[in-house]
């Protein structure tokens, strides 16, 4: 029983970065992410402004192939939505598919999908705060905590870059 309490007591403090809101007057223009650190950097005019840890898509290691492998697109993106009354708290859309995606998956014979976010926790979850980074649990999405979403969307206009890596 110990064990289990200080297990959930050390994982509370390792998900839980307590950093500074970001300055109100930062507008983002450049978001990075690192999928396999589960990391998203945010800058402003080349600028590190700040770094989210991620949950994304649970379809295991590489970019997204085709719709349904529940894989996290990688390559150069751009943000062209925001929808804050989504099933999930909050988000930003991603213009996934770009041309090489539906190049690679004309080649294959199989839909590219498409709806790719960067958003919250499923509504009525938001409880669950950042233990969600436990695990990936999205269906291709990039997840943060609902308070995470909600300051990256203020500061975060429509068409700003976003490239997706490894």
């Amino acid at each position: 029983m110990l064990i289990l309490f200080l297990i959930l007591v050390l994982s509370f403090f390792f998900i839980n970065n307590y950093s500074k809101p970001i300055n109100k007057n930062v507008i983002i223009d450049k978001i990075l992410v690192y999928k396999s650190e589960h990391k998203m950097e945010i800058y402003e005019k080349n600028k590190l402004v700040k770094t989210y840890k991620i949950a994304i898509g649970r379809g295991g290691e590489g970019a997204k192939e085709f719709e349904g492998d529940e894989k996290t697109p990688e390559g150069l993106y751009f943000i062209n939505s925001k929808n804050k009354d989504s099933g999930y708290h909050n988000n930003l859309g991603i213009s996934y598919p770009n041309e090489v995606d539906i190049k690679r998956c004309k080649k294959i014979n199989k839909p590219t999908g498409g709806d790719i976010k960067i958003h919250g926790l499923k509504n009525g979850f938001g409880f669950i705060g950042k233990f969600h980074l436990l695990f990936d649990w999205t269906l291709g999405c990039i997840a943060l905590s609902n308070e995470e979403i909600d300051e990256l969307s203020q500061h975060t206009p429509i068409g700003t870059i976003i490239e997706i890596k490894y």
